[in-house]
């Protein structure tokens, strides 16, 4: 299971398919950003995505 719950994500959303888009686009970002600096990401950027909105809305 992912941490944080996905359904506590999908409160703060009109629909799932808006945060499927935002979670990829902020693991893209994610994963360029660290491409650009030579680092070798352990965790997968999609984790790290979801792990930055849930900091960004406050759960």
């Amino acid at each position: 299971m992912l941490n944080p719950a996905i359904g506590k994500l999908i409160e703060n959303y009109e629909n799932r398919y808006r945060l499927v888009i935002d979670v990829a686009k902020k693991a893209r970002k994610v994963s360029e950003a660290a491409e650009q600096r030579g680092e070798i990401i352990i965790e997968k950027p999609v984790s790290i995505a979801i792990d930055k909105i849930a900091d960004e809305k406050g759960l």
